[in-house]
């Protein structure tokens, strides 16, 4: 079994920006370990707000928080942790078969997601107690 440290990892993306603002430059294959094949946003939640209690069989993500805050607690079914999202530099690279939950976001919060998979409902796993029974718990 891989250490949760293995499984996720923070990335920090260079600013490439000069006197007339921030640029921050995220590419597939390069400063993300995969190509990108989906991308989307939450936006408009708030810190009562939960999402995604799943985890993915074949998707890797990378969140990022392009505006605001919010937190991430990542399960690998042995070991627990919490990450604030809080600079847009800052990613977030899960492996597949990590469970996610994002929460407490600030209310201009924008967490943008990364995957290497476009969307399958089939591959998700949204029920704790057989993802816990699939990682061996």
């Amino acid at each position: 079994m891989e250490k949760l440290e293995e499984q996720i990892q923070i990335l920090d993306f260079p600013d490439l920006g000069d006197e007339r603002g921030n640029l921050v430059v995220v590419e597939g294959g390069q400063a993300i370990p995969f190509d990108i094949k989906r991308i989307f946003y939450i936006y408009g939640s708030d810190t009562e707000v939960v999402r995604g209690s799943h985890a993915n069989l074949r998707s890797e993500f990378v969140m990022i928080n392009v505006s605001g805050t919010s937190k991430v607690k990542v399960d690998n079914g042995h070991e627990q942790r919490i990450l604030e999202l809080n600079r847009p530099r800052m990613g977030l690279y899960l492996k597949s078969m990590v469970w996610k939950e994002m929460y407490d976001f600030s209310p201009d919060s924008v967490l943008l997601v990364l995957s290497n998979e476009h969307y399958d409902p089939n591959e998700y796993i949204r029920d704790y107690k057989t993802y816990l029974e699939m990682v061996g718990k």
